[in-house]
């Protein structure tokens, strides 16, 4: 797994950039993308006045970044902000960092095969176990995919029965997002579409 920790800036306001994430490609910074929380909504933030941004670096668990002091880490998002020109030196009021192990599965070569294995081990010694999610699937789906499998987790145990196949969430056809040409030919709008799962 790799893993990823968050420094939360509290940032006074200046409409600097609207979007929810921006990703950042600038080799002199370590920041790898960096969430606006005001942008998913303003109840996530302490005052109309503030932006709260999320300066997310990803790492592995023990590595220089990942042991860092958290004052450390303050310092260098902060650094990193200005630097990316996205903040003056005296914006940010607060910080504090949010530290997630095991975020995002990494696949190699024996993956699929691994996988396999471990459903089938699963599935005639476990048969009461639901592994959902990024971690229990070993994939690194987008949150929605993983919510879904547990919703369809859900269905499956009140009907009491795999009438969905939750390791294919977002794998094939079944469960994938399929984008359809608006009427007018403007952007692509997904569509989401399910259904029973494959024998």
């Amino acid at each position: 797994y790799r893993d990823h920790l968050t420094v939360g800036l509290i940032v006074k306001d200046r409409n600097v950039f609207d979007d929810q994430w921006i990703y950042i490609h600038d080799p002199d910074a370590k920041v790898g993308r960096i969430q606006n929380f005001k942008s998913w909504s303003p109840e996530m933030v302490p005052t109309p006045d503030k932006s709260c941004y999320g300066m997310e670096y990803f790492c592995f668990e023990g590595d220089g970044l990942w042991a860092s002091e958290d004052a450390d880490l303050v310092k260098r998002a902060t650094r990193e902000l200005v630097q990316l020109g996205l903040a003056r030196p005296d914006d940010v009021t607060d910080g504090f960092v949010v530290r997630q192990e095991k975020a995002y599965p990494i696949y190699d070569d024996g993956y699929v095969e691994k996988v396999k294995t471990i459903r089938r081990f699963l599935g005639s010694e476990c048969p009461g176990l639901y592994p959902v999610g990024r971690n229990g699937l070993h994939n690194y789906n987008s949150q929605d995919h993983s919510m879904m499998t547990a919703m369809l987790t859900v269905e499956n145990i009140v009907c009491d029965e795999a009438r969905y196949d939750v390791w294919k969430v977002n794998q094939d056809a079944e469960y994938a997002e399929e984008y359809r040409e608006s009427d007018d030919g403007g952007r692509l709008i997904p569509r989401g579409v399910g259904s029973k799962a494959a024998d």
